[in-house]
């Protein structure tokens, strides 16, 4: 028999109570402050982002504790959902032929970028401070990682009407590098989620499966995923789906969308590799699907032009701007950046012998990361054959000697290394996944490593800003790395590259 107390306790409903006036304050206050600074911050240093991290660091436990704990783990979970779509929104928007073209030194430069930052660490801590082999190799382990939602959110933020960075070839090969170097680091992550097993020689047989199934995992979701686009749901979805997607439009984009986001999210981390890697093939699989014959129903002159013409359907890119980037721009983003706040130890920070060392160790890896930059010269140095014989146009759009051709790639190469230098939220994770889930990180390698992850989180941002500023333009003209679209055409793959 049921009693009017039925729905106290353990009652099937959640009792309403109206918010007290100090938790609508505070809340209000988080959300403005957020805006505000974001853009303060993007005024001063060219990177909304920084200010948001402070109001993280104020409002979260390592400053103010101002929110209640509950409060800041829900903003970490909403802020890593605005994390997947930062990096979904990538892949939608990424030109899937300057991938393609663009990877091998894509490759070079992951590669670069995570055994430089690595070596560094051991000569720094290992043999020049006398820290343990296991706490050199967690710290730079944390280092090598470059953020990819800092660096979606930078290139974003520095595009304007006529200049989409995303959209040249640097800023394909930059995005590229970014996802490698993070599918190394979470590889490199699941080997120290064991080191314990392996220090006392339990599971000992099992540490080839431990590194190799994120490194499996991760190459079959990079090779069967654009397998499947191109050979079986690509012709499917052309061949039987799309003429029907004129008739419902945002509807069955958007469903669309979060069906797909939603599978390769559970296929990734199940196969053992990355949320975040499984978000950004979601992205390219579903741009992917439709067809680019002038008739097809995805082939639209604006978003306008897709919603009303007969027979035409907006894009994915259209829907996600309409329905989701407004709420990911101003809610999601925002807290993912302040979720960074909550997670660094402000307060361990400031000793004397961790500042010096966290000063000296930032200035290594910002080098670990800008050295990447190089690969652009040495590139073009390999790859391209001066045009012997050829049309007078297409001499004068290559340069006349070896010396001009690396100086003027040193935009594109200067943006490559700067973009790479941010660590952000993976270098953070895998710091703390060090110092709470093993027993070898102390917290001094521990403070000393949060100094670098923070300084070059905020450093990385801002000089990309600057940069863009002043030689934005040159970037995107480069007719070599910038945006092929509104460069010389002249220079084609083929002709002035060799061939891959």
């Amino acid at each position: 028999m049921s009693t009017d107390n039925d729905g106290v306790g353990g009652a099937a409903f959640l009792e309403y109570h109206e918010p007290d006036i100090i938790s609508i304050l505070t809340l209000t206050s988080f959300f403005f402050f957020l805006a505000v600074s974001e853009w303060l911050s993007d005024k001063i240093f060219r990177a909304g982002l920084i200010g948001q991290i402070m109001v993280g660091l104020i409002y979260g436990v390592p400053i103010g504790n101002i929110l209640p704990q509950e409060w800041q783990n829900t903003f970490l979970a909403l802020g890593y959902v605005g994390l997947i779509l930062i990096i979904f929104e990538g892949g939608l928007t990424i030109r899937l032929d300057l991938l393609r073209q663009s990877f091998v030194l894509s490759m070079f430069a992951a590669l670069l970028g995570v055994l430089t930052p690595i070596a560094l660490t051991f000569a720094f801590l290992y043999a020049g401070l006398g820290y343990g082999a296991l706490e050199a190799f967690i710290v730079g382990t944390a280092l090598c990682s470059t953020s990819l939602g800092t660096t979606f959110v930078v290139i974003n933020s520095t595009s304007t009407k006529d200049t989409d960075f995303s959209q040249t070839r640097i800023g394909t090969v930059l995005i590229t590098a970014a996802i490698l170097d993070d599918v190394c680091g979470l590889v490199l992550v699941s080997v120290i989620h064991e080191l314990r097993a392996i220090a006392t020689d339990q599971n000992g047989n099992r540490l080839g499966w431990i590194i190799g199934r994120p490194i499996l995992a991760s190459g079959l979701l990079a090779l069967l995923t654009p397998l499947f686009a191109k050979c079986a749901i690509g012709p499917l979805f052309r061949r039987f789906v799309e003429q029907r997607f004129a008739r419902f439009r945002h509807v069955s984009n958007i469903i669309l969308m979060v069906l797909v986001l939603s599978a390769f999210l559970a296929i990734a981390t199940f196969a053992g590799a990355s949320m975040l890697f499984g978000s950004f093939l979601a992205g390219t699989f579903v741009s992917s699907l439709p067809s680019k014959h002038a008739d097809g129903p995805f082939v639209v002159l604006s978003r306008e032009h897709g919603e009303t013409a007969p027979g035409k359907s907006p894009t994915f890119i259209h829907t996600f701007e309409k329905y989701i980037l407004d709420a990911q721009k101003y809610i999601l983003q925002p807290l993912f950046f302040a979720s960074i706040g909550f997670a660094i130890p402000f307060l361990e920070l400031w000793t004397g012998e961790v500042i010096w060392k966290g000063v000296v160790f930032t200035l290594l890896m910002l080098f670990g990361k800008v050295v990447v930059g190089i690969c652009v010269p040495l590139w073009d140095l390999v790859t391209i054959r001066p045009p012997r014989g050829g049309a007078m146009l297409e001499k004068a759009a290559m340069p006349s000697s070896r010396m001009e051709l690396v100086r003027s790639s040193w935009a594109a190469a200067t943006l490559l290394g700067t973009a790479m230098v941010a660590r952000g939220e993976i270098g953070l994770l895998i710091i703390q996944i060090g110092l709470n889930e093993i027993p070898f990180l102390s917290r001094k390698a521990f403070a000393i490593g949060v100094w670098a992850i923070v300084l070059n989180t905020i450093i990385g941002p801002v000089s990309v800003g600057f940069l863009l500023k002043r030689i934005g333009k040159k970037i995107a003209d480069d007719p070599r790395w910038g945006d092929v679209n509104r460069g010389s055409n002249l220079v084609k793959e083929g002709t002035c590259y060799g061939g891959w």
